[in-house]
């Protein structure tokens, strides 16, 4: 069971869209990472840290089939989606803006400079990008794009049209793209081929990978239209995909451009291998299961344990018609919680939001709710190596020290563990401690109602998007109201679910999110930073502001290894989770995967991305044989 999943990674911008990857052309360039601070020459690739994998002339990423064949039709649900999209339903076809819900995978029509892969963690090679090249400083970085480089129209992608596309999404973009680019001066066309990013000395060493995946715009389409209008007009664009069928809400495919100006360079070899990608809309879950079952939607990740235990036992899987099974989760931090809104003065103290964590019995909702399928999350960074355990190590002191004045004691100490029940569902001795931390708080005891100094009830209400969350809040509501809250759910449309969550119109709402495998100082900003916490559209949900958080956001930018960043990654993790900002939730080792058996896909998947949509492939004897060709 998973909350709102965002894509915070936005190096991989081309990674979410299914047109995974980029790479060079053959030319005889050496193999630089960004690590070793090569300025002054032209380089095919960056890394933040050691040798790229791919040399300048490789023919293909390791992990595809070369000779997988075009065709046929990808139809799914969303698991994932960014920015301004909504995979419930949609308004607009701009996906690049705060207003409006856009459809999923809009980005897979768009195309970047340059992009990471699925087999490194810290890489991006170019794309529309042949070299880059970067100045003694490193505050400026030049880009020499590839002549064939086009837009559907058949227009060259021009420097012009790159320098714009940074300037436009810096000044009216959507906050996760508008954000990270606070620490740009100019976006300069040298010539029609030749563009150059020039920042103001501020910005993170590793920035730049985030900032070489951003859309790339045609100016001439966005000086005759509108840019930061909500509409359903399909924009101009330059990727492996275009927007094809639609139905406003229902049902939206996106058509693989035959004569795609990439399709036989290096990066694209065995990769977007669907004619069409058809994404399908539904306002509930277990609507989206029956259209599975009846063959609708033929690729499905399950995320709701209950309906992975007990209800996949229909006519065609019992056939042989549909495959049910689980692929290894990828090598990243993974962020699931409810976050607690402390712009709202009743959460403002850390005892009550500890309290209200308390009353969530874990072990009994995995046993009960959940078939023991789930481990429960106690860090922010869960399931990676930037998760702190234990106590802070020697050089995680090193961080930690000079903010001691600043920190409460027990950051010094081990790291802090979610509270564990006996799985009864009676766990009095938590409900116990959560009555004492709330009398610390303030809160009094007004017959059977808590209430602040002035009389004021505590009330507190959920936000969610989808009746499935009910049955699983229903215990922690239980318990919530047993010691004197008035705990509540809302349920609400997903369009206005989406607009709360933007404005922070909300008590506690639960999230779920990846940070990539390198997680950059612009991702921690978005959720941690205190520049950020009332920026409507940033991932600030709590309204984190702590001077002593934002340093140690710094010290991740300025990371100048892998080991150096382990490290502030665990320093921050120890501090956040000492202030009970988001209550962790749970996570699951596995994507639970089920699909129609027409697809080939090569094992084992790479350890930094899924991207059934963009590798695996359409095998017309196997539709064949279940009766889908």
């Amino acid at each position: 069971m998973t909350w709102e999943n965002l894509i915070l990674d936005r190096r991989r911008f081309v990674v979410m869209a299914g047109g995974v990857l980029a790479a060079g052309t053959g030319l005889s360039l050496p193999e630089i990472s960004l690590a070793q601070n090569k300025t002054g020459i032209r380089l095919h690739g960056l890394s933040a840290f050691g040798e790229l994998k791919y040399p300048a002339d490789f023919k293909n990423f390791d992990y595809v089939n070369v000779d997988a064949p075009k065709g046929g039709t990808f139809a799914f649900s969303v698991s994932g989606w960014a920015f301004n999209q909504n995979p419930q339903t949609f308004n607009t076809l701009n996906t690049f803006i705060l207003r409006g819900e856009a459809p999923p995978r809009m980005e897979s029509c768009f195309e970047g400079l340059m992009s990471g892969t699925m087999d490194e963690p810290d890489s991006v090679y170019g794309r529309v990008a042949e070299t880059v090249m970067i100045s003694p400083d490193r505050n400026t970085y030049q880009f020499k794009l590839r002549p064939e480089a086009r837009f559907h129209d058949g227009s060259p992608i021009t420097a012009e049209d790159v320098a714009f596309s940074y300037e436009i999404l810096r000044d009216k973009g959507h906050p996760s793209l508008a954000l990270g680019l606070i620490n740009l001066v100019e976006a300069v066309a040298l010539d029609k081929s030749t563009l150059e990013l020039r920042f103001d000395g501020k910005q993170s060493d590793r920035a730049i990978l985030s900032l070489v995946g951003y859309p790339i715009l045609s100016k001439i389409y966005y000086t005759e239209n509108e840019f930061d209008k909500s509409t359903m007009d399909v924009p101009l664009s330059s990727g492996p995909y275009r927007v094809g069928k639609l139905s406003v809400g229902n049902f939206i495919e996106y058509e693989r451009v035959e004569d795609y100006w990439a399709k036989d360079m290096p990066f694209s070899i065995g990769i977007d291998n669907f004619d069409i990608l058809r994404i399908e809309f539904f306002r509930e879950r277990q609507a989206a299961f029956e259209a599975f079952k009846k063959g609708k939607i033929f690729w499905r990740q399950e995320f709701t344990s209950k309906v992975w235990a007990t209800e996949y036992d229909f006519p065609a899987l019992k056939e042989g018609k549909v495959i049910k099974r689980t692929f290894p989760s990828e090598k990243t931090p993974g962020l699931q919680g409810w976050a607690v809104n402390t712009r709202r003065k009743k959460f403002a103290d850390v005892n009550t939001r500890r309290a209200i964590g308390l009353c969530f019995d874990y072990e009994w909702t995995n046993a009960q709710m959940f078939y023991g399928s789930y481990t429960r999350s106690q860090s922010l960074f869960e399931k990676s190596e930037f998760r702190a355990e234990g106590m802070p190590s020697t050089e995680e002191l090193e961080l930690l020290e000079p903010m001691r004045a600043d920190l409460p004691e027990e950051v010094f100490g081990e790291a802090v563990l979610q509270p564990k029940t006996d799985g009864s569902g009676n766990s009095r001795s938590s409900l116990r401690k959560a009555v004492q931390l709330l009398k610390k708080a303030g809160w009094q005891r007004k017959g059977r109602q808590l209430v602040d100094k002035d009389g004021a009830p505590f009330t507190l209400e959920f936000l969610i998007r989808s009746p499935t969350f009910e049955r699983i809040l229903g215990k922690f509501i239980t318990n919530l109201k047993a010691i004197g809250i008035d705990a509540t759910i809302r349920l609400v449309d997903p369009a206005q679910y989406q607009s709360r969550l933007e404005e922070f119109d909300f008590d506690i709402s639960g999230l779920a999110s990846g940070f990539g495998a390198t997680p950059s100082e612009d991702s921690m900003k978005q959720f941690f930073f205190s520049e950020y916490a009332d920026r409507p559209g940033s991932r600030n949900y709590p309204g984190i502001k702590l001077a002593t958080v934002d340093k140690l956001i710094k010290k991740i930018g300025a990371a100048k290894s892998r080991k150096e960043l382990i490290i502030a990654m665990r320093a921050l993790d120890r501090v956040l989770r000492v202030y009970h900002f988001w209550i962790p939730n749970w996570y699951a080792a596995d994507h639970r995967v089920a699909y129609w058996d027409m697809f080939g896909f090569r094992e084992p998947k790479p350890d930094y991305g899924f991207g059934a949509e963009s590798i695996w492939w359409f095998d017309e004897e196997k539709a064949k044989a279940i009766g889908k060709a």
